[in-house]
């Protein structure tokens, strides 16, 4: 992810200077917004190929399915605790579904 950031950052770096001049030369916001992205998206499809391609590779291995989950320091957390409590208590079961319903018996006639 520190690819895609990087790249982030170059057209950032790129969008803001050119928003500030189209401003400056009163063109007007949406139009400044406008071309200022054309430019640096054109800059940086041009001369910033290896960082491109670089955060592509960084978003497909993240996005692939084949990627380790993150977890957050919470869930690391709880799923230590939960690890403890049921090594403390052997006798305890953990159902991952719900009860199950009793079954229905067909009425008599």
């Amino acid at each position: 992810m520190v690819a895609f950031l990087r790249y982030s950052l170059i057209r950032l770096a790129l969008f803001a200077p050119l928003f500030v001049l189209f401003m400056f030369l009163q063109l007007g916001a949406l139009l400044s917004v406008i071309c200022a992205a054309l430019i640096a998206f054109a800059v940086s499809y041009l001369f910033f190929q290896k960082q491109r391609d670089e955060a592509a590779a960084a978003l497909h291995g993240r996005f692939s399915g084949k990627a380790k989950p993150l977890r957050s320091a919470g869930e690391v957390a709880d799923a230590n605790a939960e690890d403890g409590l049921l090594d403390a208590n052997p006798d305890v079961t953990i159902r991952t579904s719900g009860p199950k319903a009793p079954e229905a018996k067909a009425p008599e006639a």
